[in-house]
């Protein structure tokens, strides 16, 4: 089977899909049947109109609703395991470090999910613009993309390697080694 590279897909571990998993399971189930309790004893309260507890539950019902549906569309595009991906090639599950051409500051991040944020180093998304603009990048390229402010800036790719997990990441030396100007 060949792989390519859908945009719809989640691609998550095994430990963010169980946790999203469970966190949607608690809240189309039993989260719902709390939501309704609260909901019922401030209907008992009295006058909906100024029965500040009734709208404060719907406030949180349509809030939790709205969590179910993400958590709903995320599981069903998720794909457990490790996405297609080749070292020196930037994708997602890829730790990547660039350095903005004009300051020369140089970051290391995780480029995956935002539900992957609890790995240990900052995650940035792939749909994000930096994201986008350095997805299928090689080592030694560089990327132009647009900040918020409208301005634009580049990077460079310093490195792309597969994400090795929490462990890998809290090994991984702070310290870059020197580089040659060139």
């Amino acid at each position: 089977m060949t792989e390519t590279r859908n945009e719809s897909v989640t691609w998550l571990t095994q430990e963010a899909y169980d946790r999203l998993k469970a966190e949607f399971d608690y809240l189309s189930g039993q989260g719902r049947i709390d939501i309704a309790k609260k909901i019922e004893a401030a209907r008992e309260e009295g006058d909906l109109r100024e029965n500040g507890g009734y709208h404060a539950a719907k406030e949180e019902q349509g809030k939790q609703e709205g969590r179910i549906l993400q958590l709903q569309h995320i599981l069903e595009n998720a794909r457990v395991g490790e996405p297609p991906r080749t070292d020196g090639v930037v994708g997602p599950g890829m730790t990547v470090t660039v350095r903005f051409v004009r300051d020369d500051e140089e970051v290391t991040f995780l480029l995956a999910s935002r539900e992957e944020s609890g790995a240990p180093i900052d995650v940035y998304s792939p749909k994000s613009p930096l994201g986008s603009a350095i997805t299928g990048k090689k080592i030694g390229e560089r990327a132009t993309f647009t900040l918020p402010n409208g301005r634009s800036t580049s990077v460079e790719i310093l490195d792309a390697t597969p994400y090795a997990g929490p462990c890998a990441a809290r090994m991984k030396p702070s310290v870059q080694p020197p580089r040659t100007s060139g």
